[in-house]
This record gives C-alpha cells, structure tokens and sequence, in this order.
C-alpha cells in the first residue's frame, strides 16, 4: 500500500489493479480485518455520483477480486457480511504494518543508545515505500492516510539525524538538498542539511542554506525561522566546535590535500542542447546516484538500438557532477558492438593515466591496475560513465570500491551480475515527447503548420529517438520539404529504413551491429519471427514457428533488446512484441537469407491458431459439434501454453483477438485460403459468447476473399454459412437468405452432411424470424436428421431447443416442454456448460409461458449462475432479461428495474441492439406504471426505432401499445428469442 496498491508474490511476481478493483482493494486494506460497508466503497468508487447499478457493480469487483487472490495465490480472503465485506489477511503481509513495526523497534534500538541499528532499520523501513500511499486511487482514500505521509517525514528525520551523527554527513547533504527542495518550509530537514554540510567543512554553503530559506520564509509566510534554526546560524558563524563530532575533528586534522588539477579528469563528452523527452527518467536517475548509502551507487541504463542510453547517460552526469562528484567524471565507449570491445586491461590503463599514474608507476597486470585503481578512487568524488558495454565481467574491474564515486553504465543486455547494480530500463519516447523533440530539430512553426502529418511521421518510426533525429536532420537540412513528404518516404515499410539514414546516422547500421552479435538460431529465430504481422507474439510462437523450444533464443533476443517482453493482466506466460523499425529490419533480413521461409512461418503460425481454436471450441461444446473442419495443418503448441488458454478460453481470446485479426489478414493475403477458413470458422464459438460481432464479420469477409479467389467452394461455403448465422444473430434476414441459400446448395453438392446440417439449420432459423414457422419446421427436420447422420449430439441438442420455441408460440407449451427435456438428455453427453444453459434458459421461458413463475424463476437463476460462470454475456443477459419480467409480475418494479438495467448496460456493452431494445422496452412499462409517462415515451420510442429498423412487427406493434395506450400495462411475458449458434 506505500505506493501504487499491488500484490507481490512469494516468486517476486508482481501483480498490479487497476481501476475500480485497485479502489475496492484499498479500502479493504486500509480496514484489513474489520468490515466495510458496501455503501463506503460506492463513495470510494464514485464520490457521491454512483450509478443506480453501483451494488451490483461492487459485487462484480469483489467477485473479480476473490478471482484474483485465487489466482495468485495469496494468503487473504474476501468475506461477506450483511452490512458489507471484510478483507481477512495476516498483518504482517502487510508494508504499511510492516513499516510501523519497523519504526517502533528503531525507535526502541536508539533509546538504548544504538544509532547504528536504529539508522540501519529506519532505512529498511523507509525502502518499504515505492511512492504516495496507496498512489493511483481517489483522493478520498488518500486523504484517510495522510497521517502516513507525515509519519514517514518522520521517520527520515529520526533516520537521517541518526546517520549524520554516526558520521555519514557527506552522504546525507545530498539527499537532504533534495528534501529541502520538497519541503522548503520543513525546518528540520533544513536544520539538518545546515549540519551536514557544516561537519563536511563547507560552512560558507550552510549559511547560504539557512539564509535562503529566512529569505522564502519571510517573503511566503512572514514569519522568522524558529529559534532552533537561528541558533544554528549563530554557532556556525561563529564556527563553534562543539557543531563537530570527535571523529570529524579528527578526520579534518589528517585529510589528505586535493587531488591536483591534472588528476581531476573530465572526461565527459558534451551535452545534447536539444536533449528532451526525459525529464521522468532524468529524475529517477539522479535521485539513484544520491541516495547510495554505503555502497558505490552503479545504474545500468538498458534499451534496444537508437533509444538514446548515451543521451540520456551523459545527460544526468552532466546533471550530478557539479554538485556530487566535483573530483572528476571518467568516460569510456567499451565496445560491445565492434568486432572486438574494449578490454578491462586496456580501459583500466586509460582510467589511470588520466588520473596521474603514467610511464614505468603504471602496473602490468590487470588486477594490480584494478587495485590501484580502486586505492585511487577511495576518497575522491568522482562519477565513472561507461558506454555501450558488452558483458558483467567487462565491466567489474572498472567499479570503484568507494560510495562516494557512481557509476553510469549503458548497454543492450541487462547487466545481472554486475553486484548492486540497478538495472534502469529505457524505451522509445511517447508521441508527445517525441514531437517536442523534433520540434526542436526542425523547428516548433513547422511542427505546428502540420499536427497530423507530424504524428504520423512520430508513428511511423516509433518513436525511436535515433529515428527521430535522423528524419529531423534530413528535414532541416532540407527547409523546403515539408513534413507529409516525410511520412510519403517513410509509408513503403520496404524502404522505410533506407530513408532514415543521414550522414553517419543510420537506423540500419545500428540495428546492424545488434543483429551481428547474435548466434545462428538466435538470429534465425529473429528472421523466423519478423515474417509474422501480429500486434504481440504469443509466448508459444517462437516454438511454434522457429522451432525454438528450449527459449534460449528467445531470452537472448530479449537480452540484445530487439525483441520486448512484455506482460499482460491475468496472463501468465509473457508476451513478445517488436518495435516497428526492428520488425522491418528482421524481415529485410529474411527476405535476404531465407526468402522462401517467409510464407513458411505465415503458415506455421495459423498451425498454432488452429491447434488452440479447436481446444477453446471443444473445451465451450463439449466435443468437436456444431462446426466445420477444414484441412488447415494443426502444429502442436507447448502443452504449458495449451493448458493457461484452457483454464480460461475467453480471457485467452481477448489478449489475442487483435493477433487472430491479423493472422488471418496476412494468411489471406498470402494465399492461404485453407488455414484462414478453418481458424475464422473454429472462433465463432467465442464470438457468439462474447458478442464479438465485428470481428465475426472482419475475419469471415477476409477469409471469404481467399477462398473465392482460390476456388475453395467447400471454405466458402462453411463461412457463407457461418456469416448466414451472424446475420441472424443481428436480425438481418435480407443478408442471412442470401448467404444461406447458395451455402446449402454447395454443401448439398458436395454432399457434406455435416455443412448441410449447419445451413439446414440456420435456414430454419432464419425462417422462424422471418414468420414462416411451416418452412421453418421443414428445415429443423432436416437438420435433426444430418445431425443424428453424423452424431453431432450437441447440434441435435440445439435443433430440438430451436424445434420448442415454435411449438411456444404456437401454444403448444405440454409438447415444447417434452422436446425440452429430450434435448436435456443429449446436453448431458456433452458437458457442455454452454449448451446446458441454452436448454434450460428455453425451459424457463416455457414454464414462464405456463405461468409457472416460481418455476421460471428458480430455472432461470440457474442459468444465470451457468452463463456467468462461462464469461457468456450473451446468456447472462438473456437470463436478466427474463429474471426482470418475473419480478416485474411479481409486483417488485424496483428489483425489475435494476435487473433491466444490468441486462440494457450487457447488450449495449455487447452491441445486441435489440436485446438492448427489448430492456428498453419494458423499463418503458416500469415507468408507465410508476406514472412517469414522459420517461416511458422515451424509452418506447428509442425501443421502437430498433425494432423498425430490424423490421420486428411484433415487437413494434408492442411498443406502440406503449406509446398510444394510457392505462396500466401488465407484464406479458418474454417475447422468446433465438439464439443462433454456430
């Protein structure tokens, strides 16, 4: 909770919430074992503007919540209780608890006269804190804490006057310079920096402390600093010695003299005076190089080719040198990405000379020169920056051995083993910063005369600071282009990197040496991987599609940083993503060594596709039912891979609906119209669950193209029959006849029972929406008869279900409720949770058209309980819909009303327009019956728009019933609606 509120397991794994979950985790936690009242975290949600679903909305976030500590394992439960919920958890998994108890045993060790432990515990404590308190949530929340906040300046009081009379005075100043400039009125922290800089001799700077701080007092507040400050000044004016402890006097009588100027190196390249973007990570850095303790302060900047390390590296040294290391900066480049980096020897022999040692003093070995080298540094202030490093044990023999020097080291691959290195990531700019920068370059006028070509021009080179720089330089060399033209050279991703080159500046060459350094399988991986389109590799991908099994490879393409791991909410496995400009080069690469691996690995990845489509579809039916299967190659995916999208199929589609898009863009555009059909025609299954309309549509008229142009008549018509079921799913029946007519008649051709079933049965749906229940039954027939030919028990299942609601509305309840129950029995041979609640959501509605509300309403509660277990949201608003109607028969408006509502916001969420119609519909009753006729009207009339617009006679004709009538309307019933699957 002392920062950003997150979970942290016992593998180090960090787990961070977000939005309404972060907010109700930190209420709990702050009244960890005690109960909060439902309606206190509505305020911590909402602040007073909560939605008439709020309690329903905070049941979903415990719910969702208890999903997560499940998850991860952590040792804590969420229980209810009537008046709200309380967070059950050991307090000593708790920071904030932690840090109390670490505060009172320093507390405890400093009245026993240990300063060493109490300043060694209060920093342990302090390290608890990464950030505000419970940082990211209301300030609601934040305001309950701040007792906190004051607590902990407290604590770095009592910590750092501990550290500053143990001797550490020097260390101190420029944390506390830092506090100071937090806290300018925080007169302790201005007390204690006047000390410290007093006992490390610079008398002249603590009078200047104190004198700016009278100076901001007065002018601010009108007030004199206090009395304890002002004695101060007085004892150093007048350089009393009682300010100094023992130990100090004694180490001010044997210092040893200044270094001379000749070793007071400065060896830093200059500054960017166009350096921008950075300012956060700026901060960050210098706030590592003060805040070092008694260890040598060691940053390891790290990031892909071109994101500016250098930059930024010799940017914060020029920030910190004046002020920290006065005694001199060391600058080396080591090589990593020439043939042959620089030597520990060889650098170490540079690093002496330049700090006085020459001729016959200087040693031959490389660990004598190491050793004088850190005897040199020992009590000197001096920042050591090393450049583009090549491995841990290059680096080890150039790290001072005091804490009063830092080092600064850029590289490609994380630097672990270097000790107490802090590894400091850096990634490309944001379009914000990124267009300040090359307004900089080129000019902020011609930045501001074309805002749009500009982002694009951003976009097009990813923000990759190199890139940047290189279009910058290539445009102001040229004031006469204008930024589109730009973006026209850069929009063929083909040249792409041969337009960002200019003079010694090349994107290319700098990925180049990169690329280089890799081993054979790890620069094959890297070609194998750049063929493929995808948004972010799946985890599974490189074995799949380069045959990397082992992962080796792909840790060292994460390594060398031309491959991004990166992690995803709920997902175990990591995921792997490309920068654009890297993805380019590694399919120049390719299409230059292996151009015949291109399509090969295009192909391989649909084999991944298909191998995890068809488990998501057998784990939702049951079996392989209700769908077609093509030819398209299944390659096996590592099983680990297989079993986290089993454990939660739906989750694993929307991480990877944006990849399954653009894998059956590229297949199609390759050729691959066999693959592309079968994995478009496997998802429907998860699209029907998630409503997913849109991407229903893309990859089935993407795939479509393919198949038509290749003449596959068996691929087009499984999607033809396919999109005939997604337009009766949005009550087009126009587009459904004409689709499902030429879908039976080739299936019937080529006598494929099983693609005859399917469009049989989507005919005869199509046809019971369209009024025409004679033809419709005609083709249920026909369809339960190829189903049972080709013992697809689930399709069998839904036909029958399908067969019941004619035999509904008909009136016919007795014979539907038998059919029912026959389509129960096979349901049950498929365990299929999915189909399960199809069924008995259509028993309900029968015994709902019987009358039997008590009945409906206990088979319906089941249904929601089934639908909402499985992620269907279709289902579950199927469910609420007729859940509403019971109470609303019942008498409960308010109760109906909320249930409406929860049904309205699914199916405005899922786009079901017309189940949201329907919700809209009878809210309109509600209202009526209440007496607000104006909110009635205009809920009927936004319901009667939709059902026109769907051509819906008889739910139209309803809501003009609304609209005309002004008696009180009784609750008819469910209008019963298809579900088409499939």
């Amino acid at each position: 909770m002392l920062g950003t509120v997150e979970f942290v397991g016992d593998d180090g794994d960090v787990r961070v919430l977000v939005g309404r979950q972060q907010t109700v985790l930190a209420a709990l936690l702050m009244k960890a074992n005690h109960v909060v009242s439902v309606d206190h975290l509505i305020d911590a949600i909402w602040e007073g503007a909560p939605p008439t679903t709020a309690r329903s909305q905070v049941q979903y976030v415990i719910h969702a919540l208890r999903g997560e500590l499940d998850r991860l394992g952590v040792p804590a439960s969420i229980v209810t209780h009537s008046a709200g919920y309380r967070l059950e958890v050991a307090k000593d998994l708790l920071d904030i608890h932690r840090f109390e108890r670490l505060v009172a045993t320093a507390r405890s060790s400093a009245g026993a006269g240990d300063r060493l432990s109490a300043a060694t515990t209060l920093r342990g404590a302090l390290a608890l804190w990464r950030g505000p308190v419970l940082d990211g949530t209301p300030q609601a929340l934040h305001d309950q804490v701040t007792w906190l906040e004051e607590l902990r300046l407290e604590v770095l009081e009592e910590c750092l006057a501990h550290e500053i009379e143990l001797g550490r005075h020097r260390e101190a100043i420029g944390e506390l310079r830092t506090l100071v400039a937090e806290h300018p009125y925080h007169e302790e922290f201005r007390y204690l920096l006047m000390l410290a800089l007093y006992r490390s001799g610079r008398q002249w700077d603590a009078l200047a402390t104190y004198r700016s701080g009278r100076t901001l007092m007065i002018d601010q507040l009108g007030l004199e600093p206090g009395e304890r400050l002002k004695n101060l000044e007085a004892a150093i004016i007048a350089d009393d010695g009682s300010l100094l402890r023992p130990e100090a006097i004694s180490q001010v009588a044997t210092a040893p003299p200044p270094p001379t100027a000749r070793s007071r190196p400065r060896q830093l390249p200059a500054d960017i005076s166009d350096f921008t973007g950075r300012d956060e990570h700026v901060r960050q850095l210098v706030a590592l190089l003060r805040a070092h303790g008694n260890a040598v302060p060691i940053v390891n900047i790290v990031g892909k080719a071109g994101v500016g390390k250098s930059a930024l590296a010799v940017h914060v040294a020029h920030e910190v040198s004046t002020e920290l290391y006065p005694d001199g900066q060391l600058y080396a480049n080591l090589g990593a990405t020439q043939a042959e980096p620089a030597t520990p020897h060889d650098l170490l022999g540079r690093f002496l000379r330049a700090l006085g040692v020459g001729g016959e003093c200087l040693p031959a070995t490389e660990v004598e020169r190491a050793e004088l080298y850190r005897s040199l540094l020992g009590d000197r202030k001096l920042l050591v920056v090393l450049e583009d490093a090549a491995s841990d044990e290059q680096v080890a023999p150039l790290l001072p051995g005091s804490p009063t020097c830092a080092v600064l080291v850029t590289s490609r691959r994380r630097l672990t083993g270097v000790p107490g290195a802090r590894v400091f990531e850096v990634d490309v700019l944001d379009t914000a910063h990124a267009t300040r920068l090359l307004g900089r370059l080129i000019g902020e006028d011609r930045v501001r005369r074309e805002p749009g070509a500009t982002t694009t021009l951003v976009e097009a080179v990813g923000g990759l600071p190199l890139a940047l720089r290189v279009v910058g330089a290539r445009l102001g060399a040229r004031p006469h282009w204008t930024v589109n033209s730009m973006v026209t050279r850069l929009a063929d991703e083909r040249n792409r990197l041969d337009e960002l080159t200019h003079g010694e500046l090349a994107v290319r060459s700098s990925m180049r040496l990169s690329y280089d350094g890799l081993t054979g399988g790890t620069a094959a991986l890297l070609r194998g991987l750049g063929a493929l389109d995808t948004e972010t590799l799946p985890a599974w991908a490189p074995a799949v599609v380069a045959g990397d099994t082992s992962g080796d490879h792909t840790d060292q393409l994460v390594d060398a940083q031309l491959l991004d791991a990166v992690a995803l909410d709920g997902v175990m496995q990591p995921r792997y993503r490309f920068h654009d400009l890297t993805r380019i080069f590694a399919r120049e690469r390719l299409r230059a060594e292996e151009p015949e691996r291109e399509l090969e690995s295009v192909r391989r990845a649909m084999g991944g596709w298909l191998t995890l489509a068809d488990r998501a579809h057998h784990l939702m039916y049951g079996g392989d039912f209700t769908t077609l299967r093509g030819t398209g190659e299944r390659l096996p995916v590592p099983p680990e891979h297989v079993e986290e999208m089993a454990a939660d199929p739906l989750r694993w589609w929307e991480t990877e609906r944006a990849n399954v898009r653009a894998a059956v863009t590229q297949a199609a555009d390759a050729g691959l119209d066999e693959p592309v059909w079968d994995l478009a025609v496997r998802l429907v299954s998860i699209f029907q669950v998630r409503s997913h309309l849109d991407d229903w549509q893309y990859t089935h008229q993407t795939a479509l193209r393919a198949t038509e142009l290749a003449g596959n008549e068996r691929g087009t018509a499984a999607l033809l029959c396919s999109l005939g079921s997604l337009h009766n799913t949005q009550r087009r029946m126009d587009l459904a006849r004409a689709v499902l007519e030429p879908a039976l008649r080739t299936f019937t051709a080529l006598d494929d029972r099983q693609g005859m079933a399917l469009a049989h049965r989507n005919v005869a749906i199509m046809e019971r929406q369209s009024g025409d229940t004679t033809a419709a039954l005609a083709h249920f027939c026909r369809a339960l008869e190829l189903f049972t030919e080709t013992a697809d028990v689930a399709g069998q299942a839904h036909v029958l279900s399908q067969t019941a609601l004619v035999d509904v509305e008909a009136g016919n309840q007795k014979r539907a409720l038998a059919t029912l129950e026959r389509a129960a029995e096979m349901c049950a041979k498929t365990a299929s949770p999915r189909i399960q609640s199809q069924i008995n959501y259509s028993i309900g509605n029968v015994l709902l058209a019987q009358g039997d509300d008590d009945g409906a309403d206990r088979v319906m509660r089941e249904v929601l309980v089934l639908v909402r277990t499985i992620g269907d949201l279709v289902g579950e608003s199927y469910a609420l819909h007729a859940l509403g109607i019971i109470q609303a028969r019942r008498g409960r408006l308010v109760r109906a009303s909320q249930l409406f509502e929860n049904c309205a916001a699914i199916c405005e969420l899922s786009r079901d327009h017309v189940g949201l119609a329907r919700a809209r519909l009878e809210l309109a009753k509600l209202e009526r019956l209440r007496g607000n006729t104006t909110a009635s009207r205009s809920l009927a009339e936004r319901a009667l728009a939709t059902f026109t617009e769907y051509r819906l006679p008889r739910a139209a004709e309803e809501a003009n019933v609304v609209l005309s009538s002004d008696a009180v309307l009784p609750h008819r019933g469910v209008a019963l609606q298809a579900v088409p699957r499939g």
